[in-house]
């Protein structure tokens, strides 16, 4: 197999690689230390694509404290757009394959139909904003990128919904998690296979695809799930919204439709519940 750079390595989704690059025996795989993966430093930047001329580069790397980038709107544009345009200018360079992450709140999340690739993006948040951004301007640098959009993303890497909701279940007598925001969970184990088979396909059809698990639910009921399946004796109390305040607005509805990724890679994917089940077994 072709050489592959990951960025953003040590992250949730960075880790979820390794782990099934390993499985998978891919091993022209590079995880790019801290030191030499900073998608801001152009110089360093440069320096890996010469030294490794990837033909396939993965960025996990992204401002994901969805609250905090309400008053850190420039270093979440910085990392969410800028190290974009930076990967992107040198993919197209290279003639490096992007494979780029991002998110399901680049859309508002007012409808209640599962969103395809092309329904209108109009995020309500700067992450989404910037996230959106960064979108946007891979395209006018390289021609050869698949964006991969993806939802409430969990493992037994990094901190995480899942996790939290074991360790606060075990510390408290009552849990009380918004009902009225629904869209899917996505095992990131299963999102990086699902980069892996691109680049394993070979596949040229590039262009932006909606990857999570099967299904929906609410936080709730993903709550709920997470006690019942882990056998955590906690009251699971519904609360809307408006009774849990934060500085940034979550899309209300953002389930996503996998159609096109399932279709154009051959892909089963699973059910988020069966993946949950799999997450807490490792766990």
């Amino acid at each position: 197999m072709s050489k592959i750079i990951v960025f953003g390595a040590s992250g949730q989704l960075g880790q979820c690689l390794q782990h099934v690059a390993k499985e998978r025996s891919i091993t022209d795989i590079v995880f790019l230390p801290e030191e030499q993966a900073d998608i801001l430093d152009t110089g360093k930047l440069q320096a890996v694509f010469a030294q490794y001329q990837p033909a396939y580069c993965i960025n996990c790397a992204a401002y994901t404290a969805v609250d905090k980038a309400e008053d850190e709107v420039e270093i979440a544009r910085k990392v969410n757009k800028d190290g974009a345009v930076n990967l992107a200018q040198l993919c197209g360079q290279h003639g490096t394959t992007l494979v780029h992450i991002s998110t399901d709140f680049v859309f508002a999340g007012t409808g209640n139909k599962p969103l395809v690739e092309t329904d209108e993006a109009t995020p309500i948040s700067v992450y989404g904003l910037t996230k959106l951004e960064g979108e946007q301007v891979i395209p006018a640098h390289t021609s050869q990128y698949f964006i991969l959009r993806t939802s409430w993303l969990y493992s037994e890497f990094a901190n995480n919904f899942v996790k939290t909701m074991l360790k606060y279940g075990r510390e408290r007598e009552e849990m009380r998690v918004i009902w009225d925001q629904a869209g899917t969970p996505t095992y990131a184990i299963d999102l990086a296979g699902c980069i892996l088979t691109i680049i394993e396909s070979q596949s040229q059809a590039y262009g932006i695809y909606h990857y999570s698990n099967e299904g929906m639910t609410s936080w709730y009921d993903f709550a709920k799930a997470i006690f019942e399946l882990s056998n955590t004796p906690v009251r699971t109390v519904p609360i809307r919204t408006e009774e849990y305040p934060t500085k940034a607005t979550r899309p209300a509805y953002s389930v996503m439709d996998k159609t096109k990724v399932k279709t154009t890679l051959n892909l089963a994917i699973p059910h988020w519940r069966d993946s949950l089940k799999e997450c807490l077994s490792r766990l």
